[in-house]
């Protein structure tokens, strides 16, 4: 299927749950129970996609937005009618976005090999696509701190074929990428991360996660120290040694745990997880597709929205998404 559909089209390896509580959802930890909504159960609201990265939520239109990266376009589904619809199409390869101070759309794209803005009246804005005279790579996933500041990966995978991008050889080292607000001048806030992949702050913003996604034996999330002006990173460590697991995308709820898309096609692997803030892995959804990324949206921000492969999930949980990111 091509097309992106509605959740009203089953698709073989996903059954809604006929039951609460749902047997996706299984607390690993007595602190996940907290988080746990017994009377929500996992929906799909889409599928069709080829490869479901980068949601972003839009309170003021109730709407979701989503890449799908292969398919060169941005979908939106409707909370109100739940209608899908395309957004962007050619999206240039977009992956990740989120939105900044301001609410516009902020988006890595693979193809541009640049971060770019939707400004109100859905023109583009180049933010960046290149650094010291060489050009990106492939920018992957950003965030937006409180400050207006815009942090983003930038690892090579769009890079490696004319799949999720244009095949070209790197001129750059992958790094993280801090863009000052005020003067629009680029840092390196981060190097020699195997394959940066997804980020996201702390409630309070005084550590940054990112995803070590070509981690070695296994991928990893590390953790920074921000420093108290916000703009550069200290002491890097270990947060999470993800063993066979595979994080991509994550985002932070409001009492510090990580959501992390997770998998790669194992059933005892897919889906998201949730770690506490001191790392420890308390809970899991069960999803039957490797999860790329997540984030928080819905009324109250506790609707947990699921990039998952070709589908894309919703989960009503009993936290908020922390703001920014």
């Amino acid at each position: 299927m091509n097309e992106a559909s509605s959740h009203t089209e089953e698709r073989p390896g996903w059954r809604p749950a006929s039951y609460y509580p749902d047997p996706a959802i299984r607390a690993l930890d007595p602190r996940f129970e907290k988080y746990w909504l017994k009377l929500s159960a996992v929906e799909r609201l889409a599928t069709g996609l080829r490869w479901a990265e980068g949601p972003v939520w839009f309170g003021d239109g109730r709407y979701l937005l989503c890449s799908d990266i292969p398919n060169q376009r941005l979908l939106k589904w409707e909370e109100e009618t739940g209608a899908v619809s395309v957004f962007r199409k050619p999206s240039n390869f977009a992956n990740g976005n989120t939105r900044d101070r301001q609410g516009r759309l902020v988006t890595c794209e693979h193809g541009g090999r640049r971060v770019v803005r939707t400004e109100y009246d859905g023109s583009i804005t180049v933010l960046m696509d290149q650094f010291n005279g060489k050009r990106l790579n492939s920018p992957n996933d950003v965030v937006v701190k409180s400050d207006g500041s815009i942090w983003f990966t930038d690892p090579t995978f769009g890079l490696l074929g004319n799949y999720e991008g244009y095949k070209a050889e790197p001129e750059i080292e992958p790094n993280v990428y801090r863009l000052d607000p005020e003067t629009d001048k680029a840092t390196i806030v981060a190097e020699g991360v195997l394959g940066p992949n997804g980020l996201c702050f702390s409630p309070d913003e005084k550590i940054l996660y990112v995803v070590e996604s070509r981690g070695v034996p296994n991928r990893k999330i590390l953790a920074y120290d921000v420093s108290p002006e916000g703009t550069t990173l200290s002491n890097k460590r270990i947060h999470i040694d993800a063993g066979p697991g595979t994080p991509d995308g994550m985002r932070c709820d409001i009492d510090g745990n990580l959501w992390c898309g997770w998998g790669m096609g194992d059933p005892e692997l897919d889906g998201v997880v949730v770690f506490a803030p001191d790392g420890v892995m308390i809970g899991r959804i069960a999803l039957p597709e490797r999860c790329a990324n997540v984030c928080f949206g819905g009324v109250k921000r506790n609707r947990l929205f699921m990039a998952a492969s070709q589908s894309i999930y919703a989960l009503y949980v009993n936290t908020q998404g922390a703001l920014g990111g």
